[in-house]
């Protein structure tokens, strides 16, 4: 009889202590939330503050400091072919000439060179392929060209995604004569006009398959450095290819001399849209 009096009054407490622990709760809960949110508040008003002084002074600098166009905002519409001409066959005989360059007469020289790292493998890479119906023996070129197809090849697969092909590199002097009886194009074997892929300093760049753009793009990288007198370009229409001489000055110059060229190339190249 006693504990059926006492079961009402127990179950009333159990009932108010669970409500008094829910209204501790949630006045915990809202109060976590209150000082959260004024914490946040004051690192906002602290973070505003300090970003308002750090835009005030740059307000000024940029006051004081003329503006200037930067290069990469003017876009170059057309790039004019890089057209070969005799005189141009000329001086890269006469540059390879003053370098010393031999020109490879056979097979057996043309591995001797090699053998002496006089010679180095075209560069191959993601952004550089060689012509599958090119020999391995003539997948070979001069050290500093290969520094320089390396370089073109890393910058264009940069800005396009693709990868660049080579169509020749050396030549021995017999090939290049056989070369004449076939293609009427070729040049020829000895003389003032002879091949500069004899010297295994000259390549050609495939342009089959290239857009405009990346053809525009590439007249834009090489120009600089041929009025520079690093390279001599004959862009090539009937073979569609980019005729490159690569002269010995293109790493062999001092050392601040190399990256501004290529600065100065890079951001050409930049403007072309």
């Amino acid at each position: 009889m006693a504990l059926a009096l006492a079961l009402p009054a127990l179950s009333s407490t159990v009932r108010r202590t669970r409500v008094q622990h829910r209204r501790a709760r949630y006045e915990h809960t809202v109060s976590y939330r209150a000082r959260q949110r004024r914490a946040h508040d004051e690192r906002m008003v602290d973070y505003r503050a300090r970003h308002r002084v750090r835009y005030r002074r740059a307000a000024l600098v940029s006051a004081e400091t003329p503006r200037e166009t930067p290069i990469a905002l003017t876009r170059i519409r057309f790039v004019p072919p890089l057209r070969g001409s005799r005189a141009s066959l000329l001086r890269q005989n006469e540059r390879d000439d003053a370098e010393g360059l031999v020109r490879i007469a056979d097979d057996a020289q043309l591995d001797e060179f090699e053998e002496e790292g006089k010679l180095v493998p075209v560069p191959a890479s993601m952004g550089l392929r060689v012509n599958a119906a090119l020999p391995m023996d003539r997948r070979y070129c001069r050290p500093w060209t290969a520094r320089f197809l390396a370089d073109l090849a890393r910058s264009h697969f940069q800005r396009f995604g693709r990868p660049l092909q080579v169509n020749s590199a050396v030549r021995t002097i017999a090939f290049q004569r056989h070369l004449e009886l076939i293609n009427g194009n070729a040049a020829p074997a000895e003389g003032d006009l002879a091949s500069p892929h004899l010297t295994g300093a000259a390549v050609d760049i495939g342009k089959r398959g290239m857009s405009f753009q990346e053809i525009a793009w590439m007249r834009a990288w090489l120009l600089p450095l041929e009025m520079a007198g690093k390279i001599d370009v004959e862009e090539e229409f009937e073979q569609a290819c980019f005729h490159i001489d690569v002269y010995q000055n293109y790493v062999h110059a001092p050392a601040t001399t190399p990256r501004r060229h290529r600065a100065t190339t890079t951001l050409l190249a930049a403007q072309v849209p």
